[in-house]
């Protein structure tokens, strides 16, 4: 069977229903870089195992996982997020696994603790800020609540899971109410109300709506190889802030994936993630995205590199990002963050 990859929409009846046997893999997955196709068939090549891909939002693959019940072909379910795959775990679609080479190169805040899900590479969420309007931009997460940066701040909505995610690790470092007036200070210091995705408010910055700005690091580099509307022509009128270098480290995300529950090929599926977190597989599955590999060591990609060094948060604990977004959203909506 050649690899096979669709999304959800006119194919949402789409059912695999081949009979299960050895040597394939069925990949769920909301990430869909075609840069990913070169590293899936040099899996294949290398253990005669063929993926079998249904690529759509996480939401739509939870809901279809959910609907496919214990007849469900998944045997790997892979988000761009800790709170996605967190959702899926809260409704009994992951099982634990074991793997000594997972724990070997993924460090333990970036796993599951107790195996459900891995993280694969690693997005840090950083701020960003125009060079010719801010002389002192803030140096932290907190600092961002300053009411000395009212009307300067761009950032997306609160229905945002990377935000939802940042509120979590404030949540989990400073306690609720302490995120709670954060929250509200960001709210305060707002250039406009939230809207469209992180390049859009790296393009706040080059139009002059706003000054500072918040934003994975990935989407930037992007705008530095390449040619992304808005922002390429001006990049250079933007600075960047490594956060919280004094203390815990920038917020770090995750793309992440775990074992389904009901998967017909659990050894099957286990190779693969062992395959993806391997050292062979890290700098491709990390740099096609211009994220940052789990695996210490592994080379950046050139314009990942340009960002410099930093200190990542390795403290914080990943899953604590799903432990509390039930009370981030809360605090959003207590705020007035739409």
């Amino acid at each position: 069977m050649p690899p096979m990859k669709t999304t959800l929409g006119l194919c949402a009846m789409l059912v695999l229903s081949a009979p299960a046997f050895a040597q394939e893999v069925n990949l769920y997955s909301s990430r869909h870089y075609d840069s990913d196709e070169a590293l899936y068939a040099a899996f294949t090549a290398k253990t005669g195992i063929t993926i079998n891909r249904i690529e759509a939002q996480a939401n739509e693959l939870i809901e279809r996982m959910k609907a496919e019940g214990t007849n469900s072909p998944a045997d790997v379910f892979m988000t761009v997020d800790v709170g996605n795959i967190a959702l899926a775990e809260d409704v009994g679609l992951l099982q634990p696994f074991d793997s000594a080479l997972i724990e070997a190169n993924v460090p333990a805040h970036l796993r599951h603790p107790d195996n459900l899900w891995t993280g694969l590479s690693q997005r840090a969420r950083i701020i960003f800020y125009a060079r010719d309007r801010v002389a002192n931009p803030p140096q932290t997460y907190e600092a961002l609540a300053d009411p000395k940066y009212k009307g300067q701040i761009c950032i997306r909505s609160s229905s945002n899971v990377y935000n939802q995610s940042l509120l979590a690790s404030l949540v989990e470092v400073h306690g609720a109410d302490a995120a709670r007036d954060w929250a509200a200070g960001i709210v305060a210091n707002m250039a406009r109300a939230p809207q469209g995705g992180d390049t859009d408010q790296l393009r706040g910055i080059i139009s002059g709506e706003c000054d500072i700005a918040v934003a994975n690091t990935y989407y930037f580099a992007r705008a530095l190889a390449g040619d992304v509307k808005g922002v390429s022509s001006g990049i250079d009128a933007i600075g960047w802030v490594w956060p919280n270098q004094g203390d815990r480290g920038a917020h770090m995300n995750l793309v992440a994936a775990g074992i389904a529950a009901h998967a017909p090929h659990k050894a099957e599926a286990i190779t693969l993630l062992e395959y993806l977190a391997s050292e062979s597989a890290q700098a491709q599955f990390a740099n096609a995205n211009n994220e940052y590999p789990v695996l210490a060591g592994v080379p950046l990609a050139a314009h990942v590199t340009k960002l410099g060094d930093f200190l990542p948060d390795t403290t914080t604990p990943t899953a604590s990002f799903r432990t509390h977004a039930a009370k981030a959203q809360a605090i959003f909506n207590e705020v007035g963050w739409n």
